[in-house]
């Protein structure tokens, strides 16, 4: 069986055959290669390593150094709960991000929604200044003429209508006259018309809440 080793007696006998067998084959070299008959001297080096030979054990396979061989690392499985864990995680990041993304889409649709309705009213709020300042315009317009039609009348004829004339149209008159027309109108008014329209005038510069006109008597 070639898993079996011969005895040691058996190897020495071996190894002495073979160095037997080398010696022998070196005297024929020797012989051929000297056909004269010349000593062939032989170093002691020769004799000494075949009796090295001879006495040393035969190596065999089994005393040989083991060759060393690769193993493969085995790879390294997670185990279920970690990839679990990992997986979850993944999947709230990507909730996150898709939260995010639709939390942006929404902001910037508020702010184009919001540029879209400032841009609205500050047409309007031009549309209003502009219907604003038209309707001064015509108050102004018609206090002017109601200014002169009441400056070219008699002072007493202007006075028996204003006398029964609305309080603050009356007062709006007679504060955009000229002094020298408005004083003849006022000097032939009833006295608490007089004196009604005095205060309110002299009042109407004044803040709201600075104002004193409760007991203002208008007959």
């Amino acid at each position: 069986m070639s898993g079996l080793r011969p005895p040691r007696p058996l190897r020495l006998v071996i190894g002495g055959l073979a160095l037997a067998g080398v010696a022998k084959a070196g005297l024929s070299f020797a012989a051929f290669t000297n056909p004269a008959g010349a000593d062939l001297a032989l170093p002691d080096k020769f004799f000494i390593s075949a009796a090295q030979a001879a006495t040393d054990p035969v190596a065999t396979p089994e005393d040989a150094a083991p060759v060393p061989v690769a193993v493969e690392p085995l790879a390294c499985e997670m185990p279920e709960d970690i990839l679990a864990a990992i997986n979850q995680e993944r999947g709230l990041l990507e909730e996150q991000k898709a939260a995010m993304a639709q939390r942006a889409s929404e902001i910037a649709l508020a702010e184009e929604s919001l540029a879209v309705e400032t841009t609205r009213l500050s047409e309007l709020k031009q549309e209003l200044e502009a219907l604003l300042a038209k309707v001064e315009q015509a108050n102004n317009a018609d206090i002017d003429r109601l200014v002169a039609l009441y400056t070219n009348m008699k002072p007493r004829d202007a006075a028996v209508i204003m006398n029964d004339l609305d309080i603050a149209v009356a007062v709006t008159v007679l504060g955009a006259m000229p002094e020298r027309n408005a004083a003849p109108i006022m000097a032939s008014l009833n006295t608490v018309r007089a004196q009604a329209i005095s205060m309110i005038i002299l009042e109407r510069s004044k803040l709201p809440g600075d104002q004193r006109l409760d007991g203002i008597k208008l007959q």
